[in-house]
C-alpha cells in the first residue's frame, strides 16, 4: 500500500477527527529481541518508535513475529498521569480491528447454517434497515451496502463530546445513519461504514441468542486461550496497571491538551464495530490462527477472503468479510486496522498466518481543523505501519515510505 493510501484509509477510518502533537518530553524508546533475525531492514524499529513518539503519540508498542522469532519494541508512557511506561504485555483499544472478529462470530453461523451471507437483512432484522430487502449480510459484513456510517454524521462527535459518558444504544446509533441518503444503491460501490457492523452484531446476537461479550469470550477468547480479550461492555474493565490509556490529543492552541479518554463507554459507540480490548500478543495470535483455518470452516475462510476491491482513496487492496487484503510495497498481507479516540492500530499477518505485525500507538484526533501537526501525524503514523509490515516479511523499506516516517 503506497503511502499517500496508507494516509487516506487512516483518514477515513479513524473515528474522530485527525489531530496530533509534536511535542513529548521524557519518553524513552526501549526495544527487545531474541533469537536470529533473517533480514536487517531499514530504518529500524527504534527509530520508527522515536519518529512516532516525535509526532506527539505518549505510548507506542511493535510486535513483530518473522515466523522464526519475536521482536518487540516499545516506546513512551502508558499512563501520562503516573509516568508507568509501556509494555507488551499491555491491553489497549484494538478498534476495528474489531471488525474481524465480529465478522468470525457471524461466519461461525453461517458455518453452523444458521445465517446465511445472502439472505437479506430484513429476513433477521424485520423493519429496522430502510430497503433491507435488498440488502444482504454479505454487503453488511464487506461494506457494500450502501449505507452511510453514523461516525461520518458531522456532528457525531461534537455532540458525543457533550455527554462523553452517554451509552448509546444500536438504535440511536442506526437512527443517526439513516438520517442520511445511501452512499450508493446496495452492491454498486465500496464505501466503509461503521453502521454496517452495528447491524451485523444486531444479526449476530438476535440469531444466537447471545451478546457479543459472551460470544466473543466462549467462541473465539477461550478456544484461543485469549485471557485478556474481551468486549468493553460498555467499558474496559481492566484500567489500572497493565492497561495502556489512550488520548484524545488537541494540538490547536499551540500547546498541546492530552485528555485521558479511557474511560469512555467505548462499547457503547463503538461496540460490534470497534469496542473490543485485548493486548499485543493475543491479537497477533487471533489473527495468525484465523488464517490458520482454527477458526472457521475452509469454505467460510475462503468467503472471508473473497474480496471487493477498494477504492484507490482508501487503500491498495481488497476488503473481504470483515478482514482487508493489503497490497504492501513488501509484500500482501491480511488483516485489519483501528482507530478510536485514544489509539490508532494495526494487525497483520501472512496469509498462511506463520508471520504477524501489530502495533499501538496510544494518540488520537481531537482537533477540528487540519494543522501542521497533524499532517504531520497523518504521514508518520500509516508510514509506520508499512515499515512493520516490511519487517515482518524482511523486505527492504522503499524510499518513499522511509521519506515519509522522516517528514
Amino acid at each position: 500500500m503506497t503511502t499517500d493510501a496508507k494516509t487516506k484509509r487512516f483518514l477515513q477510518g479513524t473515528t474522530a477527527v485527525l489531530a496530533a502533537t509534536a511535542v513529548l518530553a521524557g519518553s524513552g524508546v526501549a526495544a527487545a529481541a531474541g533469537g536470529r533475525h533473517s533480514a536487517s531492514v531499514e530504518p529500524s524499529m527504534r527509530e520508527v518508535a522515536q519518529r512516532v513518539l516525535g509526532v506527539g503519540v505518549p505510548g507506542y508498542v511493535a510486535r513483530i513475529d518473522d515466523g522464526r522469532k519475536v521482536r518487540v519494541t516499545v516506546a513512551g508512557v502508558a499512563d501520562r498521569e503516573t509516568g508507568r511506561k509501556m509494555t507488551v504485555r499491555d491491553q489497549f483499544e484494538i478498534g476495528s480491528n474489531t471488525k474481524t472478529f465480529t465478522a468470525v462470530l457471524a461466519l461461525q453461523l453461517v458455518d453452523q447454517g444458521k445465517l446465511k451471507l445472502d439472505s437479506p437483512v430484513e429476513k433477521y432484522l424485520p423493519g429496522v434497515v430502510p430497503n433491507g430487502r435488498n440488502i444482504t449480510v454479505r454487503m453488511l459484513l464487506n461494506h457494500t451496502s450502501g449505507l452511510f456510517s453514523y461516525t461520518a454524521d458531522p456532528n457525531f462527535f461534537a455532540d458525543a463530546e457533550k455527554d462523553p459518558q452517554h451509552v448509546f444504544t444500536e438504535r440511536e446509533l442506526l437512527d443517526i445513519a439513516f438520517r442520511h441518503a445511501p452512499t450508493f444503491a446496495p452492491g454498486q460501490g465500496w464505501a466503509y461504514s461503521n453502521t454496517n457492523y452495528t447491524l451485523v452484531g444486531m444479526i449476530v446476537q438476535k440469531v444466537s441468542g447471545k451478546g457479543l461479550a459472551t460470544l466473543a469470550q466462549q467462541r473465539i477468547a477461550k478456544p484461543l486461550g485469549l485471557r485478556h480479550t474481551y468486549y468493553a461492555n460498555p467499558r474496559a474493565t481492566y484500567t489500572g496497571p497493565g492497561y495502556a490509556h489512550g488520548y484524545r490529543i488537541k494540538f490547536a492552541s499551540g500547546t498541546p491538551t492530552y485528555t485521558d479518554v479511557s474511560d469512555l463507554p467505548l462499547g457503547g459507540f463503538a461496540g460490534a464495530a470497534g469496542a473490543i480490548i485485548s493486548t499485543p500478543a493475543e491479537l497477533s495470535r487471533f489473527f495468525s490462527s484465523l488464517l490458520a483455518g482454527d477458526l472457521l470452516s475452509p469454505k467460510a475462510l475462503q468467503q472471508m477472503k473473497t474480496t471487493v476491491e477498494m477504492p484507490a482513496s482508501f487503500g491498495t487492496g481488497g476488503y473481504g468479510l470483515g478482514l482487508m487484503r493489503i497490497d504492501s510495497p513488501c509484500g500482501t498481507v491480511w488483516g485489519h486496522g483501528g482507530d478510536t479516540l485514544g489509539h490508532h492500530s494495526s494487525a497483520v499477518t501472512t496469509e498462511n498466518g506463520r508471520r504477524s505485525a501489530v502495533t499501538d500507538a496510544t494518540g488520537g484526533p481531537g482537533d477540528t481543523e487540519m494543522n501542521d501537526s497533524v499532517a504531520r501525524m497523518i504521514t508518520v503514523l500509516p508510514a509506520s505501519d508499512t515499515i512493520t509490515i516490511c519487517h515482518m516479511m524482511g523486505k527492504p523499506v522503499p524510499a518513499d515510505v522511509r521519506d515519509a516516517l522522516n517528514s
